[in-house]
């Protein structure tokens, strides 16, 4: 509908951090480093093509999503939007209630394993707070 409201629970951080505000408020911008994981369901993807181009030290993002085999499931998508799996189940319960919460959470890459054609990605989990 052309009426509907969309509602975001990314927090106020990134409501503006595109914006003059976000400049200002950036320096106050502190990430709190909550978990070492890594990402799941890599064989899964579709596009594999975002496997190629990501790099230890960059900064993912971390999206709830509405999925009916996991309540709490979390993507976790490069910065321009490209997905590259999950968080995985075991570690998201407790990041799936502080993003419902309203809480940013993000993740940057610590490390990347190729295991044959698998590649394993590892990640810090950050809660960014002001």
């Amino acid at each position: 509908m052309a009426f509907e409201l969309d509602v975001k629970k990314e927090g106020v951080v990134s409501l503006v951090e595109d914006t003059d505000l976000g400049t200002i408020i950036k320096p106050l911008v502190k990430e709190i480093h909550l978990f070492d994981s890594y990402v799941a369901g890599t064989t899964h993807l579709q596009d594999k093509s975002a496997l190629e181009t990501i790099q230890v030290g960059d900064s993912l993002i971390l999206r709830r999503e509405d999925n009916k085999f996991d309540s709490n499931a979390i993507q976790v998508l490069t910065e321009d939007g490209r997905k590259l799996g999950y968080v995985p189940e075991k570690d998201n319960v407790v990041f799936a209630r502080l993003m419902d919460a309203g809480k940013l959470l993000k993740a940057r890459i610590s490390g990347i394993d190729q295991k044959g054609s698998f590649k394993r990605i590892a990640v810090g989990i950050y809660l960014v707070d002001f």
